[in-house]
């Protein structure tokens, strides 16, 4: 029996710890196991696919990121391919990938990755390979799942930065946003800020009135209260609108996609959209909360 282990999207606590039970429990089972660099492209002739062994994976159990390196840019149904004159077009290679697998005496897959990563692999699994999937992504956002690898530490992280800014909020008598990451779910910020006591948090998943924000930050002032937390996803919108697109860059610029949310939502205090000074009429306590929100 010969396995191959792949980790693709974004690098997540815990890739490692995940790698070295795969390899350890395939190995204690007389398998052999290779792993395939950078997502799949080790098995598209760009990078390698190398032998891995107890040895291989000793001691990376604590360790961040993955020993097999990961892209988010590698799906092989619409692979980026550079052309002499520098442009980028995007190719189907699947079939491409499945037969080196085959050549490679690869039994059986195991994919280490987030929703993206594991639409592939069942795109994959359709075309007939054999394919185990392990749930990875900071988000918490892949169905059929409970907890994904890299969502406790991603909380974890976040309350450890709420817990730092209670302080400086009280002190200076400030209202103070903390954004978290989770694109389109509101796990990340929904966790973090329930443990962290924040007083306001804001999700995607529900659609907030900021009247309603801004009255709950001057109810806790007018209880003597004077600062507030308010924990905001960052796929997290306002009722009525939607998400917005602040930048996006392609595969053909050399970057990695790059979505931010609330583009009409983020100005500077005291000025419109397009940067232009309006008079402030509103009481102090609605100008701060209304602004930073």
């Amino acid at each position: 029996m010969r396995i191959a282990l792949s980790t693709g999207g974004g690098d997540a606590p815990g890739l490692n710890a995940v790698i070295r039970a795969a390899v350890l429990s395939a190995c204690h089972r007389g398998w052999e196991v290779l792993g395939i660099k950078k997502g799949y492209a080790g098995l598209l002739g760009e990078e390698e696919v190398i032998p891995m062994t107890p040895t291989t994976v000793r001691g990376i159990g604590h360790l961040g990121g993955t020993i097999l390196r990961t892209t988010n840019r590698g799906n092989p149904f619409n692979y980026p391919v550079y052309l002499p004159d520098g442009s980028c077009v995007e190719e189907d290679r699947s079939d491409e990938l499945i037969e080196n697998a085959r050549k490679l005496g690869i039994d059986a897959l195991i994919s280490i990755g987030g929703d993206g990563s594991l639409t592939i692999a069942h795109q994959l699994c359709q075309k007939g390979m054999s394919i185990v999937c392990v749930p990875k992504t900071i988000d918490n956002d892949v169905s059929g799942t409970i907890t994904t690898f890299g969502f406790d530490t991603a909380v974890n992280t976040a309350l450890e930065a709420i817990d730092k800014l209670h302080t400086t909020a009280e002190s200076h008598d400030r209202v103070i946003v903390l954004e978290v990451m989770g694109r389109h779910a509101g796990f990340i910020a929904l966790h973090a800020g329930l443990a962290g006591t924040a007083d306001v948090i804001l999700i995607p998943e529900i659609p907030y009135d900021i009247d309603k924000v801004c009255e709950k930050i001057m109810a806790r002032s007018r209880a003597g209260r004077h600062f507030s937390i308010v924990v905001i996803a960052e796929g997290a919108f306002p009722k009525g609108e939607s998400m917005h697109v602040l930048r996006q860059i392609d595969a053909g610029s050399g970057g990695a996609r790059r979505r931010r949310s609330r583009e009409t939502r983020r100005r500077h205090p005291g000025k419109n959209e397009e940067g232009n000074q309006i008079p402030d009429t509103r009481p102090p306590a609605a100008w701060w909360s209304a602004d930073w929100l």
